[in-house]
């Protein structure tokens, strides 16, 4: 069937061979040859001048290192377990954040698979430095052999690739939307393969303002808070939606134009807001002002940053949102508060001020039915290899038990 795929553009390798594919074998997780396939991955994208203009790419190439991957060998892979890659992972990967199918494919490949990767059709220059340094490694005869356990391809859905590939693959990633797993999951498997989805969910931010008001440095909160939602323009569904506020109220009030003010600053002198983005925000605020009670538009200059105040928090929250700089924000009276409307949508929850003992506290009281990640501002888009509550390198792994 593989030769009546015409429909398929090859990012890598240029000519594909399925049945030598197929004959790689199966690798132990974080083997030495994925670490230096990775790390000399991470020394091309660096010589890249085309890197330095994407801080998502430099941080890709950041996280390749051997340095980091060794860190992450003894977290994730202590010297008694005895675990073997599953064999051939098939990533769906989306286009709302350009470097999501490169995290991917590090997944596969330090769990020790072989991997194809459905690159977005959607074209970035992200993609195509990683790309390009993809096809560059190859050259090199040390990691030729690698080199041929992952193929990078691009194609329009409607293709019947998915079939394929579903047919023949032992793990399924699937990134999306409800529509969209439900519609690649019509797309049968075998029998003992299964799918790792990671559909869109919905973050909030939680900050103390007692705390806040005395930060020496706000502007490097609003910084961290700037490369938590600008940078992939609201997309990512580690991007936060929703600002609850603590503590008293003339401080929350006082935190408030500290915090917007430097955010502002950011996003007027660095960020630059599309036509739709404007549309799309005035027609969220609609929809939302039509559906909620006594909301109310914070007054603000121009199109970059939308307030929306809330009187209350209402369990669809997360139904009201937008792109490029929408946020709702609402004054908590406690951390207990916002138990009640997470749900298993909701994925990271970054935070200002507050401190780790109380997030324990918070998680083993409240139970909540969501969030996987806790994280400071400016921390939302760090990646890791335990994502959406799954252990990517024991979920995509096998491990072998002798008695």
């Amino acid at each position: 069937m593989m030769d009546k795929l015409n429909d398929i553009e090859f990012l890598f390798p240029k000519e594909f061979n399925m049945e030598k594919f197929v004959q790689n074998p199966q690798e132990e997780p974080f083997s030495v040859n994925a670490i230096a396939y990775l790390n000399a991955l991470s020394l091309i994208l660096n010589k890249d001048p085309g890197t330095k203009k994407y801080p998502d790419v430099a941080t890709f190439a950041f996280f390749c290192r051997k340095a980091n991957l060794m860190q992450l060998k003894k977290k994730y892979y202590p010297e008694n377990n005895l675990r073997s890659g599953r064999g051939i992972v098939f990533h769906i990967t989306p286009s709302n954040v350009p470097v999501t199918f490169a995290y991917s494919l590090v997944c596969g490949i330090l769990s020790g698979n072989c991997n194809i990767v459905k690159v977005s059709s959607k074209k970035s220059e992200q993609a195509d430095i990683i790309c390009s340094a993809v096809r560059e490694l190859s050259k090199d005869k040390q990691h030729q052999a690698f080199s041929s356990r992952l193929a990078l391809l691009a194609y329009d859905l409607q293709s019947s690739a998915t079939a394929y590939f579903s047919s023949i693959c032992d793990v399924r990633i699937i990134w999306g939307g409800d529509e969209t797993i439900q519609e690649i999951r019509k797309n049968h498997l075998r029998p003992r393969a299964f799918d790792v989805t990671f559909a869109f969910r919905y973050s909030l931010c939680v900050i103390n303002a007692d705390i806040y008001i005395n930060e020496k440095s706000p502007e490097q909160v609003a910084s961290g808070f700037y490369n938590d939602t600008y940078l992939f323009d609201q997309n990512a569904c580690t991007s936060p939606h929703l600002i609850i506020w603590l503590g008293g109220d003339e401080n929350v009030e006082a935190a408030k134009r500290i915090f917007w003010t430097h955010l502002y600053d950011l996003v007027k002198a660095k960020y630059h807001l599309q036509p739709h983005s404007a549309v799309d925000k005035l027609t969220a605020f609609y929809h939302q002002a039509v559906q909620s009670e006594g909301i109310k538009k914070t007054d603000v200059p121009d199109n970059l940053i939308w307030r929306i105040e809330l009187t209350e928090l209402s369990k669809d929250i997360d139904k009201y949102r937008s792109n490029g700089g929408y946020f709702s924000e609402y004054k908590a009276s406690s951390l207990n508060e916002i138990s009640g409307i997470i749900s298993d949508k909701y994925q990271t929850l970054s935070y200002y001020g507050i401190q780790k003992e109380d997030w324990i506290k918070f998680i083993a009281h409240t139970k909540p039915a969501g969030i996987d990640r806790i994280v400071p501002i400016g921390k939302t888009t760090d990646f890791s290899l335990t994502r959406d509550g799954f252990n990517l390198i024991d979920t995509l792994s096998r491990e072998i038990n002798i008695l």
